[in-house]
């Protein structure tokens, strides 16, 4: 006989059990058990890797951070462009002068080195925009695998391949947010990322136009000179061409914005969708989007008690759209 733990009675009897209170002294000798952590995750260990998903925050803040440097030179790059807008339309004027020819070259100088800067930050942000939309393709292969109308490989040499780039771009972005929406790929939100592309294509379109328009302009006036009785209809369509680059500054300085937001609210829709787990339906195959790594591996007909190829509640291929 020894007290009970419980009531402190000495009354325990050889099997350990209170004659009292009736509680086994086994019971209480045991410590409870902490309750692993239920899937999802919570948000604090978002960082790592979920379920074969990979949303680590460095690329996507260091890439909004590049974004913005971006728009910075974008508006001074518009700004110089202004001033030599202003330095020919002086020059359109009053003719040529002294101050007026010094005043072009000035404005030149401001062009030719906002031009180099952006040209500069444009090949750091492409590096970093172009990693970050390859993880969040690989991302929406495990949400959605065999929906894709465009490989992984795509999402990088998509951007980088004459012609194909004015739509394959949109086409894999299209694909990864229908994969990513929580709700569904007919949740998928579209409206910031249709008139970001739409921008970024319209800015790409009238930057080539400026280009022709200024080479064949200039070609004219390096040829004929000021001395022609022409030199004002080539210092007009100078000065047009001009026109036609500030205003292809001026949508890239806006899809630039648009850019940071949709890098905001993709990352934000992925990660929802991870901490969502596996819609009603879809195969489990013992982790929340099937084998942890890339590519995910489907069971087979006869795995595991399948019968037949897995179903995926996203459909299989655009058809399932």
């Amino acid at each position: 006989m020894y007290p009970c733990g419980q009531c402190r009675a000495a009354t325990v009897g050889p099997d350990g059990r209170c004659a009292t209170c009736g509680v086994y002294q086994q019971q209480l000798n045991q410590q409870p058990q902490a309750a692993p952590p239920p899937y999802p995750y919570p948000a604090a260990a978002m960082p790592l890797p979920v379920g074969g998903v990979d949303l680590r925050r460095g690329v996507r803040i260091a890439l909004n951070v590049l974004l913005g440097v971006s728009v910075v030179v974008l508006l001074l790059l518009f700004t110089a462009q202004t001033r030599q807008r202003e330095a020919l339309a002086d020059i359109l004027d009053g003719g040529l002068t002294l101050g007026g020819a010094d005043a072009i070259d000035d404005a030149d100088d401001f062009v030719a080195s906002m031009t180099i800067l952006r040209y500069v930050t444009l090949a750091a942000t492409a590096t970093l925009w172009v990693i970050w939309f390859r993880r969040a393709r690989i991302n929406a292969e495990v949400f959605a695998p065999g929906t894709h109308r465009k490989s992984t490989g795509w999402a990088v040499g998509s951007w980088f391949t004459p012609v194909v780039n004015l739509w394959f771009p949109k086409q894999i972005a299209d694909d990864i947010y229908r994969a990513s929406a929580p709700a569904g790929p007919q949740s998928a939100p579209k409206g910031l990322l249709n008139a970001w592309w739409a921008l970024w294509v319209a800015s790409a379109v009238c930057g080539t136009i400026s280009s022709v328009m200024y080479s064949t302009a200039n070609a004219r006036l390096r040829t004929g000179g000021y001395a022609e009785s022409s030199w004002k209809d080539d210092v007009s369509a100078l000065q047009t061409s001009l026109n036609v680059g500030a205003f292809s500054t001026l949508l890239l300085i806006v899809a630039g914005v648009l850019a940071i937001l949709v890098v905001r609210q993709l990352s934000g829709l992925q990660e929802r969708r991870a901490l969502a787990g596996p819609q009603a339906g879809a195969p489990m195959g013992g982790m929340p989007y099937g084998a942890p790594g890339y590519p995910p591996v489907q069971p087979g007909p006869g795995a595991g008690g399948w019968g037949g190829p897995p179903q995926n509640p996203y459909g299989n291929g655009p058809a399932g759209y």
